[in-house]
């Protein structure tokens, strides 16, 4: 789990950079199955289901409160060394901090996949859509977080577009809404209905 600041620089008002809003996020790492003859792959672990949210501050209110309706109790949650998630352990989770200091291989050995999926994000957002406003950012982090989870399962999108003509975009906007804050969708929780194998409160 990470949080990141998402905007631009803005013409007119000084040097660096305004106007950013915080991104908090948080991302399931699978163990990749053994390869035809047995052995280890050289990637040992994948991204599994990804939860992005809009957020005020970072405050342990809004980040604890973010992982409960995310993921599920007992489940191990890495973070950096940000004492908004102190809380974490006490509310039932097996929470892994590491302080981080800007360590390029730190990172990427306690949060493999976070930084990946934030790099992304910022990727998608500045090269196909060049940018979107503050105000329908959730709207761009659902639809990002829709594809993510999607992206092993094409057909599923294909029934989704064909079964639902020119309700589409009503359904799909009522299904993100849904999948978000159903509880099937903790990260943590039982598989999806693809079958895909999820951590589980000890893994």
């Amino acid at each position: 789990m990470f949080q990141v600041r998402v905007g631009g620089r803005t013409k007119g008002e000084g040097r660096g950079v305004h106007h950013k809003v915080i991104v908090v996020g948080a991302v399931e790492v699978r163990p990749r199955a053994l390869d035809a003859g047995g052995k280890k792959r050289k990637k040992t672990v994948y991204a599994g289901r990804l939860r992005l949210r809009l957020a005020p501050n970072r405050s342990a209110k809004t980040l604890t409160g973010f992982v409960q309706e995310n993921v599920l109790k007992g489940a191990v949650v890495r973070t950096d060394g940000w004492d908004g998630y102190d809380g974490l352990a006490k509310l039932g989770y097996a929470h892994e901090p590491t302080v981080l200091d800007g360590d390029g291989e730190k990172t990427d050995t306690h949060l493999p996949m976070m930084h990946i999926a934030f790099s992304n994000l910022k990727t998608w957002l500045l090269g196909t859509h060049h940018g979107v406003s503050q105000q329908h950012l959730q709207a761009y982090l659902n639809e990002f977080v829709f594809r993510f989870n999607r992206r092993f399962y094409p057909m599923t999108r294909i029934q989704l577009y064909l079964g639902n003509g020119t309700c589409f975009g009503t359904y799909l906007r009522d299904t993100l809404q849904r999948r978000v804050d159903s509880p099937d969708s903790m990260i943590g929780n039982k598989p999806d209905r693809q079958g895909s194998n999820l951590f589980g409160p000890n893994q």
